[in-house]
């Protein structure tokens, strides 16, 4: 009998630990708790276990390709694919952080954006035929956010392309550097990352849609 997995990545805490907590719940297989920190993510699966929840856990740093091409091998050898796979890990730089823009803006854009993108097409082979993906986004992730109408439409074109899109994401990080950034796509570094996991998810289901016919 084939044992289904769930894969949540950033989750000792917040957003991804409740997707846990539900999927601990509801969901029929093995339900996996990811996190850079290894302390953080052991104490959330303690936490969870009180609660009489029995999440797995595995160390797993989305920002590293060794690190996320380790799971994939351990996984695929343990269970030969994910079913659920929930893209929550991010960072966002505090309202009052002293970081200059610049290093808001490549760090930030690496992790949500990027990094998110490097998981997904390092674990994309391994998932099951009817596997469901979530790429968490946020309300922040919103078009309306971005104050350049010209680039919202790039957003928008139907026929973006993920090369297009990091494109895009590299125009951000190079406009912050030079200053110039606040005009076209606002003042905040964690809002056009989740935009661009907003276009990102949407190209992957054109993908998935294409592939049937």
């Amino acid at each position: 009998m084939v044992t289904k997995v769930a894969v949540v990545t950033g989750a000792n805490k917040g957003i991804g630990f409740a997707i846990v907590r539900g999927l601990c719940k509801r969901f029929d297989g093995v339900v996996y708790l990811t996190s850079r920190d290894e302390t953080r993510g052991e104490n959330a699966v303690i936490q969870l276990s009180k609660e009489g929840l029995h999440p797995k856990y595995y160390q797993l740093d989305i920002t590293s390709v060794k690190s996320v091409e380790k799971f994939r091998d351990y996984i695929k050898k343990e269970y030969g694919g994910i079913d659920i796979l929930v893209n929550n890990a991010a960072i966002a730089f505090n309202n009052n952080t002293k970081e200059p823009v610049t290093v808001q803006a490549e760090q930030t854009l690496f992790v949500n954006y990027f990094s998110l993108l490097s998981t997904c097409e390092i674990l994309f082979p391994i998932l099951r035929n009817g596997a469901r993906v979530v790429n968490i986004s946020s309300s922040c992730g919103h078009l309306t956010q971005i104050p350049g109408v010209a680039l919202r439409n790039r957003f928008k074109d139907p026929n973006l392309t993920i090369e297009q899109l990091g494109e895009l994401m590299q125009e951000y990080i190079e406009a912050a550097r030079k200053g110039t950034q606040v005009a076209e796509w606002g003042n905040s570094s964690y809002v056009v990352s989740k935009v661009g996991v907003t276009a990102l998810t949407k190209i992957q289901q054109r993908m998935y849609n294409d592939r049937g016919k």
